[in-house]
């Protein structure tokens, strides 16, 4: 009866599994099947899954649609690097003195940060414009890349300092006694072992700063050639019709740099995510 019971269990979570899966994954397939059909099919009915006449012409004709297509990409990929790279340099300090250090408004400022990532971004939109045109950063890379580091971190702080808290103390106060200073023990002992924990907030961190670009592009950035690909997309909106093939062709070729971070970091990223630092 046991014996059932736990495979009916286990059905019932694979299949759990699927649904999540098929429910996550069905957007992405129908923007690949979207991009192989020629745009006049795009619309037929009854609604057909499977043509045959599919093509990979979205994906050659889309850079001649959009020119700065390849720009748009880089634009996404190097304000993301930006992003995470200032992020971490933030977050790594914070994060340590969070989890090791005494100092006054301690958990009211962890509280702070919380009720930070609440607010969404185009609540500040206003405010944050006023502050980047008085600083002269509009219509540049700045104009992106400040306010997507002033959103993400306290979330990377949130993260790193859970992690870091799992490094036993007697390790530092080990290196203490032998007259180490803790910026040193920061850096020679905490952060070689906290490495998957910072391979797991640097991956989040990107993957962030790579998906909230749109409204800050569109809000504080004027300037064509420093569009990031979301704001680039619109470009494939004409005045009489939409080339929605090469707009999904362009979209999922602008995913790819997530996808290779995320394959190339798998297992740490689970290493990080389950086996935490070590045990005490």
């Amino acid at each position: 009866m046991m014996d059932r019971y736990t495979k009916l269990q286990t059905v019932g979570l694979y299949a759990a599994i699927a649904v999540f899966l098929l429910f996550m994954l069905l957007p992405f397939l129908e923007m690949f099947l979207t991009s192989l059909r020629p745009l006049q099919h795009l619309f037929r009915r009854p609604y057909q899954f499977w043509s045959e006449d599919f093509s990979f012409d979205a994906y050659s004709d889309m850079w001649v649609t959009v020119p700065l297509l390849g720009r748009y990409i880089f634009n996404s990929i190097f304000i993301a690097t930006s992003v995470t790279f200032l992020t971490m340099i933030f977050v790594v300090p914070a994060a340590y003195a969070y989890a090791r250090l005494d100092f006054p408004f301690k958990s009211a400022s962890l509280a702070g940060f919380l009720a930070v990532n609440m607010f969404a971004g185009a609540v500040l939109l206003i405010p944050l414009y006023r502050v980047l045109r008085m600083m002269g950063l509009l219509n540049t890379y700045w104009a992106m890349i400040v306010p997507g580091v002033a959103f993400l971190i306290p979330t990377g702080i949130w993260l790193l300092r859970s992690y870091l808290e799992k490094i036993p103390r007697e390790l530092e106060e080990a290196a203490f006694v032998d007259g180490a200073s803790r910026m040193y023990t920061l850096r020679r002992v905490v952060l070689p072992l906290a490495t998957p924990g910072l391979i797991v907030v640097g991956v989040t961190v990107f993957i962030s700063a790579y998906s909230q670009q749109f409204i800050f592009a569109i809000t504080f950035n004027q300037t064509r050639e420093l569009q990031p690909l979301p704001a680039g997309l619109y470009e494939f909106i004409g005045y009489q019709s939409v080339t929605w093939n090469e707009m999904m062709a362009a979209a999922l070729v602008g995913v790819l740099p997530v996808m290779v971070v995320f394959l190339f970091l798998q297992k740490y990223l689970v290493a990080g995510l389950t086996a935490g630092a070590v045990k005490e």
